[in-house]
């Protein structure tokens, strides 16, 4: 029988208006991710929290220790008890213990949310599918950022349906936040 576990991916104030690299639909990506958080909780189903840190605060001055921005936004902060792991590169999984804590808890399928959609959700979800597990993103609690590549401006709206179609063909199975909680 499957198992499920949330992971909630880097949704810092950082991400938002006023932090240091503002997403586009961050607050409706964190609205959504709560709504799953809330899913979780009444089920008494496990959750992995995870809070990205600056591993070098001069080169990348975000999530940086003892600010504000680093904290994890007020529409999914973790409740006592809830697991929070901090981490510094994109993959959740890279020296962290979420993999032991998926292990503990006999869990077969994660359901992932969370930001940046084209680093940490992307690099995340392609691990816990190498790792074994069933992975689901519910795409309309991730965001994502306008990004350039040799002088051409690619807009947020296409860089987050480009990796989560991208996920779509092998790695996770999309769902918006609405067909998820209707399952």
């Amino acid at each position: 029988m499957s198992k499920q576990a949330l992971i909630i991916i880097d949704i810092q104030n950082d991400y938002f208006e006023g932090g240091n690299i503002t997403l586009e639909n961050a607050v409706e990506a964190s609205v959504n991710a709560g709504k799953v958080l809330e899913h979780f909780r009444a089920n008494n189903l496990p959750i992995a929290h995870i809070q990205h840190v600056s591993a070098n605060p001069e080169a990348m001055p975000i999530f940086v220790e003892g600010t504000k921005g680093i904290e994890i936004h007020e529409n999914v902060k973790p409740l006592d008890g809830e697991k929070v792991f901090q981490k510094y590169y994109p993959n959740s999984f890279r020296e962290t213990g979420l993999l032991d804590y998926l292990k503990e808890n006999d869990i077969t399928e994660v359901v992932i949310t969370g930001m940046m959609t084209n680093m940490c959700v992307d690099s995340t979800t392609r691990s816990a599918f190498d790792f074994g597990y069933k992975c689901t993103v519910i795409g309309d609690a991730c965001a994502a950022k306008d990004l350039e590549i040799n002088g051409k401006k690619v807009s947020a709206d296409d860089v987050h349906h480009a990796f989560l179609a991208a996920l779509a063909f092998f790695f996770a199975e999309i769902k918006s936040t609405e067909d998820f909680l209707k399952a």
